[in-house]
């Protein structure tokens, strides 16, 4: 009986960590470019794919991540994808890269999320305090100031941000784990959603005065990304 009982345990584990362990599963093939059309497509994670003897070399490419964009906006920074939208090979291949400009004195890239990626970010010039917060009930602050050459890691799906303590201008290269990480900015998704998130909700979430919801949603919030 007791032998019985170990192989129905031991059955139960097996079956529950084949859950707990999956994961999207590797390309069954070299590439999968997306395409829009789906008159002749196959859909594959999330995107139509064009038959591989069309793939060209421009599928796989994309020019300009060296060129810097400009800054000039409430949050003094902009940043510039290389993902499946703009590289139709990367899908199904789980990577993408983003450019990430910094205006001068406080340029900020505003906290947020990729609820699909771990970020990975590297350090092109300036100097930049970074950070991420870790979940519920922690709630704990890791922050490290960056210089040229300089990496860090943001864990996926963890609010976090990056801004220039610099007196130059700053610029880093982000690479994800995700041919399309998505982004969530938490005060646009907050303060600025479509339709309004009830001001009587937020103001007992945040615990503030009505008035400061209402006057934070009538913001113009901008979007970075």
């Amino acid at each position: 009986m007791k032998r019985v009982h170990f192989l129905a345990t031991f059955v139960f584990l097996a079956f529950a960590a084949s859950f707990a362990f999956a994961s999207d599963p590797s390309p069954l093939q070299d590439f999968c470019v997306a395409i829009n059309d789906t008159k002749d497509g196959v859909f594959v994670n999330g995107k139509f794919c064009k038959d591989p003897k069309l793939a060209t070399e421009n599928d796989f490419f994309f020019p300009g991540l060296n060129i810097a964009r400009n800054t000039s906006n409430p949050v003094g920074s902009v940043v510039t994808p290389a993902n499946v939208a703009q590289i139709p090979g990367l899908n199904t291949l789980g990577i993408s890269l983003v450019r990430i400009d910094y205006a001068p004195y406080g340029g900020l890239n505003p906290p947020h999320t990729h609820p699909r990626a771990t970020e990975i970010l590297t350090v092109l010039e300036g100097t930049l305090y970074v950070g991420f917060v870790t979940s519920n009930p922690d709630n704990r602050l890791i922050t490290k100031v960056l210089h040229p050459g300089d990496v860090f890691v943001f864990p996926v799906g963890l609010i976090h941000f990056q801004f220039n303590v610099g007196k130059t201008k700053a610029s880093a290269i982000g690479a994800l784990s995700s041919q399309n990480p998505g982004v969530i900015t938490i005060a646009n998704a907050v303060f600025g959603s479509t339709p309004p998130i009830r001001s009587d909700v937020l103001a007992k979430a945040f615990q503030v005065d009505k008035k400061i919801v209402d006057y934070l949603q009538k913001q113009f919030w901008y979007d970075n990304n």
